[in-house]
């Protein structure tokens, strides 16, 4: 099981910001997408970090909330983005996830960004596979 197969199920589309976008209009982006986390890319559109909510929720405690609003993407990122090819199996992105505390992963595939995947995107896509061997399982002994 390979992050490719995860992303041809879930999908590839990726909601980008660049450093300089606001964090303001970062966090309409999330709630627009109803997503978790954007990914960072500079004007040639390299993947250079990732936003999550726990990021700006982060520069809110550092910063307090006068002008959070007008800080920048840059000022909260996590960067360098911590990545993952696509070919990686689904196994090693869910233990490079806990030894990082991150949830989300960039996907790669030849230098480009490729698509996103949360540990909720890992988690799921184990549990459907894990069940469908289960139910193979019961079929295969049912029938014997």
């Amino acid at each position: 099981m390979t992050i490719a197969a995860v992303l041809s199920d879930k999908g590839r589309d990726v909601a980008t910001i660049t450093p300089e976008a606001s964090l303001a209009a970062a966090a309409g982006e999330l709630t627009r997408h109803k997503i978790g986390a954007l990914v960072v890319i500079d004007g040639e559109g390299a993947v250079v970090g990732v936003l999550s909510e726990r990021d700006i929720v982060s520069c809110l405690a550092k910063h307090g909330d006068q002008q959070l609003g007008e800080r920048r993407v840059s000022d909260a990122m996590t960067a360098p983005a911590i990545t993952v090819a696509a070919d990686e199996r689904v196994l090693s992105a869910l233990a490079l996830m806990t030894a990082r505390r991150i949830r989300h992963l960039p996907v790669m595939r030849d230098g480009s960004l490729a698509g996103i995947v949360s540990i909720g995107d890992l988690v799921k896509y184990r549990i459907d596979h894990i069940e469908r061997e289960a139910e193979a399982m019961r079929s295969y002994i049912q029938s014997a």
